[in-house]
């Protein structure tokens, strides 16, 4: 007897709903189900594929799930299994961007199962997938944003939750659609076309079989700096210039990838030497050979791996090697394409003796640099579409959402948009489409779909029609949204502060699904009317009052008939916000926040809650 992967030890199971349970047996036998108090049995089908709904069960727990077939000997057990609350997290890079703040200690009443990256060609019946306990030693792989959200809602609800969480970073999302959904979007139903008629022809295969994945990528060389003394701790590096760390060396102008050195002198108490001590460098992008007093004491990442690009490092420091006084740390950073770098947090880059943390030394600040290796500006590789491919229409759907359908579960979170926005105008369509479509599939009704929009970012093109998009798919019911628009990063597509945002995701589902009071969201344009020489805009989510936090309201441009937007003066009137300019005389729209990249936006709401940018033309 096989169950689904997704019931594994440590699960969460959705109180107060049916729960589904499935598996494989013998063809036509019978299957009985238990978890603890709560009991049901049904007939596996022809093909031996049985599915089991429980009653609606209550939060508690620990429970033994137990499977059997009364007719044979056959029987599956899963331990430490949880009644509680459970939602789906999706989407790429930032839902993928795991916790930094792991815990110090256990947390039983959070869980989450990450789902195996698969990109096969057909729907699977099953993925790899293991549910997980919060701790030190699992929740470096947990989703920051999820664990979050998680955090907030069992701290309020007081019940076990389970996320999961089944995400790529980089992808599309059509590719998270079925198929049955997607051919009915006149925007990509031709792609769709094109996409499937190809896959028959033999001149594809020819050209798919020749794709290799890593063609183009620099590989790494060998280790020059090495050679040259580079990880000695008595070497002359005074020529050497100096880099603010944490931070990618893109940010700070080398726009290229390749292989960076980087040196740090550390004074270490005389009652620390000869004893054993840990390194975290936070995390290095993509991967590293780190040394202290010229020995390596750790390494991440191999050939052309780019899975590590923000897994915190930690290493530990053998007491033979510490000293009193000056010591050396270097680590070679290889970065083979987009970014590298000592990337942190700065909370995560310490010298700590384990008795000691308190004193810990901290490594953020100026760090000597040299570089071994320049790459140029490395382009991903172009990679077709099909099988492995996780950019191919509907393979995630078949490999990484079809597998968890139908477990139940209370609702979803979903960051994603930025690998779309080389076209905006169809993502409010693609965005409404997969909301409806998973619905669907899980046949649970309209559940709560929450969604992130996009954070600031400087590099980025169309971000703002993107986030536009995003707002209006506010539309579709039982639909929430975290602005981030305050506290993305303008130099990285992957911003560290998580927490807000899953804080900011959570209040939506703290209100709108499990009914407690508060407000869910910043200032949300709902309206307009023009008066003389100015614009009056309306929000709905004012919550009290609109703030214009820290002095006056910026960001707001306004344009008359010749659709020449100039910066405008804005000032809150009650609920609503005025905005004009000297310069347009006779003004006909408003906007606010309209950049990629937008500098100082400050409209928020009582309870601290910024506004989503908007605008009041289609322009």
């Amino acid at each position: 007897m096989k169950l689904g992967s997704i019931f594994s030890d440590h699960a969460v199971l959705q109180r107060e709903i049916a729960v589904p349970v499935w598996g494989w047996t013998r063809p036509l036998a019978k299957v009985v189900v238990k978890v603890g108090p709560y009991k049901a049995q049904s007939v596996s089908g022809t093909d031996g594929k049985f599915m089991v709904r429980l009653p609606t069960m209550k939060a508690g727990g620990p429970y033994e799930l137990e499977v059997s077939s009364p007719d044979s000997d056959e029987k599956a057990i899963r331990q430490d299994i949880w009644i509680g609350e459970v939602w789906i997290a999706s989407g790429q890079s930032n839902m993928e961007f795991p916790l930094v703040d792991v815990p110090e200690e256990t947390n039983p009443n959070l869980r989450m199962a990450n789902v195996a990256h698969l990109a096969h060609a057909g729907r699977q019946s099953d993925v790899a997938v293991s549910w997980e306990v919060a701790s030190r030693a699992t929740s470096s792989t947990f989703s920051a944003v999820a664990y979050h959200f998680a955090q907030q809602l069992q701290e309020s609800l007081g019940v076990k939750v389970g996320i999961i969480n089944t995400s790529w970073g980089g992808t599309i999302i059509e590719a998270w659609t079925s198929r049955e959904t997607l051919v009915r979007n006149d925007d990509v139903s031709d792609w769709v076309a094109r996409y499937e008629a190809d896959t028959h022809s033999p001149a594809f295969w020819g050209e798919a079989a020749q794709y290799d994945r890593e063609a183009g990528l620099p590989r790494d060389p060998g280790n020059q700096g090495l050679t040259q003394g580079w990880a000695k701790a008595d070497l002359d590096d005074r020529g050497w210039a100096s880099m603010k760390i944490p931070g990618s060396w893109a940010s700070q102008g080398h726009r290229y990838s390749g292989i960076f050195w980087f040196r740090k002198t550390v004074d270490i108490p005389a009652a620390w030497a000869g004893k054993d001590l840990t390194l975290t460098l936070g995390a290095a992008d993509k991967q590293d050979i780190t040394y202290f007093n010229g020995q390596q004491v750790g390494t991440t990442g191999s050939g052309l791996d780019e899975s590590h690009w923000n897994q915190q490092r930690m290493y530990r420091i053998p007491g033979n090697l510490v000293k009193a006084g000056k010591n050396v740390i270097a680590s070679r950073v290889y970065s083979f394409i987009f970014d590298g770098g000592l990337i942190g947090p700065a909370s995560k880059m310490a010298v700590t003796l384990e008795e000691e943390k308190e004193q810990a030394i901290p490594l953020a600040g100026e760090w000597k640099y040299a570089i071994e290796q320049n790459f140029g500006v490395i382009a991903p590789p172009r990679q077709l579409p099909g099988p492995g491919n996780p950019n191919t229409p509907y393979v995630l759907f078949d490999n990484m959402i079809a597998p968890l359908v139908p477990y139940a579960l209370r609702g979803a979170i979903w960051y994603q948009g930025e690998s779309n926005a080389g076209h905006p105008e169809k993502y409010q369509r693609l965005m409404v489409d997969m909301i409806r479509d998973w619905r669907r599939a899980w046949g649970q009704g309209d559940f709560q779909f929450l969604m992130v929009q996009l954070a600031n970012f400087e590099a980025a093109d169309n971000w703002a029609p993107l986030r536009e998009a995003q707002l209006k798919s506010l539309s579709e019911c039982n639909t929430g949204m975290a602005v981030t628009i305050d506290i993305g990063d303008p130099i990285d597509i992957h911003p560290v502060n998580k927490l807000d945002v899953g804080k900011r995701l959570s209040l939506w589902a703290l209100s709108r699904t499990y009914g407690k009071h508060g407000a869910v969201s910043g200032p949300l344009y709902a309206g307009m009317s023009i008066e003389a020489n100015s614009i009056r805009l309306r929000f709905s989510h004012v919550h009290g009052a609109l703030v214009a936090k820290d002095g006056k309201l910026k960001t707001f441009e306004i344009a008359g008939d010749d659709r020449k937007f100039v910066p405008a003066d804005a000032s809150i009137d009650g609920d609503t916000v005025v905005v004009s300019s000297a310069a347009v005389a006779a003004p006909m729209a408003v906007r606010y926040a309209w950049a990629s990249n937008p500098q100082g936006c400050n409209l928020y709401n009582a309870s601290g809650l910024p506004a989503s940018p908007m605008r009041t033309d289609n322009w």
